[in-house]
């Protein structure tokens, strides 16, 4: 019922409002407040009959009428103050509840009051415009707030003429005594709004023409206990195709009393549309864009774009949480009914006809409202498929058993014709509202008891107007047309508040620095080993200045040209200045000064800092101290007296990357002790290179040894607490810790770091998924999808070669080897059919990861369902996020996110299992030395691609593990032969070299070996070379090529033994010696080498110094 309008105040005052309406008899009055509506002036006003009209404004909102200001007359300058203030009544049970103020608005007419004319009874009245107040500051905390609302002008009004600069509007100021939300309802509450854009491609069957047809949708929203909340949009308006809809265009009110079209627009407020690559729906995917382009912009469409908001206390916010997640899809559904005449009136339901009100076209769109629970999203946009309406098919996917167009009329609100039709009927008329009874021919012995209380219980949020329908009659002979025409959706759901927060960049910043504290540096050792002896040189060097200056003192200085003195005077000269030095006392101060650096020595040096047990082991000590301070003294005096200063260190020849080939030549070689020096070196030249620890950290856990990868990997990160890499790994060893609340939040610091990467992202879904958090890891695999995607279109866009150019390079891609041809590629039929009925038995173990239901159920309907459907030819397949993360994950070592990567790569791939993925995880078997599942998925990989050169030289690997080395041979030649070299040609070389120096062919083995060196020279590539021509007689290469390995690693036996040999043929008997003792020292292991090395020193007759 309207509330009465209280009289005109002040500006700034806040009248006391009407008292409102008393409570029934016998129940407690519900709390209430008063909202404060003030229209202060109006702007750029101008009227019919002149410039300075008569006007008065109207006041309405949520369909009651509040209240009309006196008359005013418009100034010259098109102002008029009105200082007109009514008010309404806010109650949380009653009409003007939260809801309706959040998604009603307060409707301000401005009507021109016409002079009365001869005989005329009644003024006339011609409505100028209106303006709408958006009341949402109110649910976001404030108590007032003022606006200068935009007057939209009427159809044929004179303000249509005012130009844009005059600044039509009203000056209005809403306030409330105290806020509407209580401080939890502010900070646990929230806003939900949705917006319906429009339908496309709707079926041929709705024609413009004929008569008029209402086009609905509702949304329902589930809210505390029983209760519903239903969003219904009404009058969707059906264009046919042409052009596209503009972009950006206003998003609109749910209102239905309107004459200025203008006024129908929320302020601020747009539909701005975007890529669909980025949209959250259905139809986003590359294929799908040709059908959305043409289906938006040619084929017929009903649009609304229209919001309808409703605000969800706290209690609403737990359950619609509760509901997404027991529940992923919720129902949208759509129908068309014919608009019932007003001009009928009441009938009675025999008289009627069953034509009026029957639901036309009943379908239904599954939104996924998942994405609302993903961590910091707010809202959800996208094109959802519009299907015909079945209650078992909705019932599968929803858990909702009743449909709102068939079960839930009564309350829906049914606009009769004309009533929406803006400058039809007064912004002040108003249909009296009736109870809608529903009849529904084919639901006759449902329960009217339990449908009288759950109509009771939904709370409907429409203000249009409700009028009778009667004698509904529920057909839907139509609905399977919206899956023939492709009918989809496109709306928007957007939340004020994320329903799941998510965490700050920096409260993840702090957290990991609590777990990894940055190092405090070190003080200054003043003290030290070093500095001890540094500081007995210094003494020692000053001494024997002192002495120097002494002896020239007491014999002056000899001159070189005066020829040596002998020995007897120096033995005289000797004495006499130890005479005067003990004499004088100095050589006690020698003493006293060199006291403190020896006892720095003793303590520093040797550590000994407590009284010797006994005195036996007191004077070992002595003596060992003495030849050590006399040597020293004598490294100090060397230095005093040298002419030449003493040549630097020479730098190290090995580089920072040849240290890590080193090591990797260990790693796969298994000498994991000297793969572990070699690391510790990389180390100890740079502590502060992050690489250097992370490729450390990788090493030990391919030794599984996972508290030292997480030493490591945490130092790496203790450097630059930002390096995303090291946040995953660190968050990889967590996992294996089981420390799940550390590797939470490691993923999330690189995620919020390098919002952009792909394996950021992948890394995070298989975490989630380890968790069983099924909710956010669909949400990092949805996101890494999306950004995988936009690289490949981007990677598309860039412009291709000339049509010559173009066709060089496939001819020499043909010819070599295509990067990754897709499955069953140049097979015989007979083969694709039996091999794609099976997988081999080493798969299922790494079918270790669960995917849900419905996800499988999708791969399995796109699978080709027969091998004609299937791609043929030497295609590329689609890369996906699983085998980039792959890629990353096998460098490191992490085999167990391996294992849960190749398994989603399995089930995400159409077609079945690819090439890569059966290399890869033969490479994890091989690690494990599992030759048999390692040579079955190997076998597999080679009959999807059997010309890539990375699967043969994998398959030549596990034939020189298994030590077949004549098909390890056969594997190694044809990956060489290849145009395109393999990913790691290194270790194709050493073997293929070593499997020729076995096989006596020396001369291809310099050939190998020397590739190899041409590519990443090494040690063993060398020693290849140098042993080669050694054999073939060219004892003077043989000699560069063992001095190269020499050089980049003196510390190999077998290097030192072939030296010893081709010194023994060149008959150098003094080099021949040091380089078979260093053979010797280093302990060659290779004992027939060894004879070959005594057979030639018996021969030659030197060699061996022991005999």
């Amino acid at each position: 019922m309207a509330v009465p309008a209280g009289p005109p105040s002040r500006k700034g005052s806040c009248a006391a409002p009407p008292a409102a309406a008393a409570p029934l008899l016998g129940e407690p009055p519900a709390p209430s407040k008063a909202v404060r509506v003030a229209v202060w002036k109006a702007r750029g006003l101008k009227g019919s009959k002149s410039d300075t009209p008569v006007t008065v404004v109207h006041a309405e909102f949520n369909g009651m009428i509040l209240g009309e200001s006196s008359k005013v007359d418009v100034l010259p300058n098109g102002t008029a103050e009105y200082n007109f203030t009514t008010s309404f009544e806010y109650s949380r049970d009653g009409p003007n509840s939260l809801d309706s103020i959040a998604q009603s608005p307060v409707l301000l007419t401005v009507t021109e009051v016409l002079p009365r004319e001869k005989r005329q009874k009644e003024e006339k009245t011609v409505p100028l415009g209106q303006a709408v107040v958006d009341l949402l500051p109110l649910l976001q905390g404030q108590c007032s707030f003022k606006v200068l609302a935009p007057l939209y002008a009427v159809p044929t009004s004179p303000l249509e003429n005012v130009p844009p600069e005059a600044k039509c509007g009203l000056e209005v100021t809403v306030c409330v005594q105290e806020p509407l939300l209580s401080a939890t309802q502010l900070s646990n509450g929230n806003l939900l709004s949705v917006t319906l854009e429009a339908a496309y491609s709707v079926p041929e069957a709705f024609v413009p023409t004929g008569p008029l047809q209402n086009y609905m949708a509702c949304l329902q929203v589930p809210a505390v206990g029983e209760r519903e909340f239903l969003l219904v949009f009404k009058n969707g308006v059906l264009k046919l195709g042409g052009e596209k809809e503009p972009l950006p265009r206003p998003k609109k009110w749910p209102l239905g009393n309107i004459m200025a079209p203008g006024a129908l627009n929320i302020p601020n407020s747009f539909i701005v549309g975007g890529p669909y690559e980025n949209e959250d729906g259905e139809l986003n995917k590359r294929e799908d864009r040709e059908f959305r382009v043409q289906s938006e912009s040619i084929k017929k469409r009903i649009v609304w774009d229209m919001e309808r908001r409703c605000f969800l206390d706290p209690a609403a916010v737990l359950v619609l949480q509760k509901r997404i997640a027991e529940c992923r899809y919720w129902p949208v559904e759509v129908c068309r009914m014919p608009v019932v005449s007003s001009s009928k009136g009441k009938t009675s339901k025999t008289d009627k006809g069953d034509d009026d009100g029957q639901i036309f076209f009943h379908g239904v769109a599954y939104v996924n409202m998942v994405p609302l629970l993903y961590p910091g999203v707010k809202q959800i946009r996208g094109a959802f498929r519009v299907f015909a309406y079945k209650d078992s098919e909705v019932f599968e996917k929803t858990k909702n058993q009743l449909s709102v167009f068939r079960d839930l009329r009564p309350q829906i609100s049914l606009t009769k014709e004309g009533q929406w039709a803006p400058g039809i009927n007064s912004p002040l008329s108003r249909a009296a509202p009736s109870r809608i009874q529903r009849e529904d021919k084919e639901k006759i012995t449902r329960d009217k008891e339990s449908n009288r209380k759950l109509s009771s219980a939904v709370k409907i949020l429409s203000s249009d107007v409700p009028v009778e329908a009667e004698n509904v009659t529920y057909l839907n002979h139509n609905g399977q047309q919206y899956v023939e025409a492709g009918t989809f959706l496109v709306m928007e759901i957007k939340l004020e508040k994320a329903l799941v927060p998510k965490r700050l960049p920096e409260e993840l910043t702090r957290r990991i620095k609590e777990m990894i504290p940055t190092r405090p540096l070190l003080p200054r050792q003043t003290a030290g080993a070093e500095k001890a002896v540094e500081d007995y040189h210094n003494q020692i060097t000053s001494i024997a200045v002192t002495i120097l200056s002494e002896y020239h003192e007491l014999f002056g200085k000899q001159l070189p040209d005066q020829g040596a003195i002998n020995h007897q005077t120096l033995e005289e000269q000797k004495c006499q200045l130890n005479f005067e030095l003990n004499s004088s006392g100095k050589y006690f101060a020698f003493k006293e000064q060199l006291k403190y650096v020896v006892v720095k020595i003793v303590r520093e040096k040797y550590l000994k800092t407590t009284a010797f047990e006994s005195l036996e082991q007191f004077q070992a000590f002595l003596s060992e101290l003495y030849v050590y301070l006399v040597d020293q003294m004598h490294i100090a005096l060397n230095q005093v007296l040298s002419e030449e200063a003493a040549a630097p260190t020479p730098p190290s020849c090995t580089t920072d990357e040849q240290l890590r080939l080193f090591a990797h030549e260990a790693e796969v070689s298994k000498d994991y002790k000297l793969a572990s020096l070699y690391y510790q070196q990389r180390v100890a030249r740079d502590q502060h290179n992050i690489q250097y620890w992370l490729d450390y950290g990788a090493f030990y856990l391919l030794l599984d040894e996972t508290i030292k990868a997480q030493e490591c990997f945490r130092e790496a990160l203790r450097l630059d607490p930002h390096h995303m890499q090291s946040l995953l790994l660190c968050g990889i060893v967590a996992v294996m810790l089981q420390h799940y609340e550390e590797a939470e939040i490691f993923f999330e610091d690189a995620s919020c770091l390098e919002p952009s990467s792909v394996v950021v992202w992948t890394l995070l879904g298989l975490f989630y998924e380890l968790q069983n958090n099924n909710i956010r890891a669909e949400m990092a695999f949805r996101e890494a999808n999306k950004l995988l995607q936009a690289q490949l279109a981007m990677e598309r866009s860039v412009p291709e070669a000339p049509e010559g150019e173009g066709r060089k390079k496939q001819i020499s891609a043909e010819c070599g080897r295509p990067l990754n041809p897709c499955p069953g590629a140049s097979l015989p039929e007979e083969a694709e059919d039996s091999a794609a009925s099976r997988l081999p038995e080493a798969v299922e173990a790494a079918l270790t990861c669960m995917v849900p239901e419905e996800d499988a159920t999708a791969q399995q309907n796109r699978r080709p369902k027969n091998k004609e459907a299937a791609p043929r030819g030497l295609s590329q397949p689609p890369c996906t996020i699983f085998m980039k993360t792959v890629d990353f994950l096998i460098k490191v070592n992490a085999i167990q996110f391996v294992h849960m990567a190749l398994a989603h790569e399995l089930l995400s791939l159409q077609g079945g299992a690819s090439c890569d993925y059966y290399l890869v995880l033969a490479q994890t078997y091989l690690l494990k030395e599992d030759f048999s599942k390692s040579e079955e998925c190997l076998r597999e990989a080679i009959r999807l691609d059997y010309m890539n050169p990375n699967v043969w030289a994998q398959k030549g690997h596990l034939c020189y593990l298994k030590g077949d080395l004549a098909e390890a041979k056969e594997c190694y030649e044809r990956t060489v032969s290849f145009v395109v070299d393999a990913a790691e040609m290194h270790f194709v070389y050493l073997r293929l070299g070593s499997i020729y120096l076995e096989e006596k062919e020396y001369g291809m083995a310099k050939q190998t070996y020397l590739l190899a060196c041409k590519n990443s020279a090494s040690c063993l590539t060398w020693l290849g070379v140098g042993i080669a021509c050694y054999r073939l007689e060219e004892l003077a290469e043989a000699e560069d090529a063992l001095a190269e390995a020499n050089a980049l690693n003196n510390s190999n036996a077998e290097v030192w033994a072939y030296l010893a040999l081709v010194c023994l043929q060149g008959g150098r008997q003094l080099e021949s010696e040091q380089c078979y003792k260093y053979t010797v020292k280093l302990g060659l292991k290779n004992d027939a080498l060894l004879q070959e090395i005594r057979a030639v020193q018996q021969r030659v007759g030197f060699g061996d110094p022991s005999f």
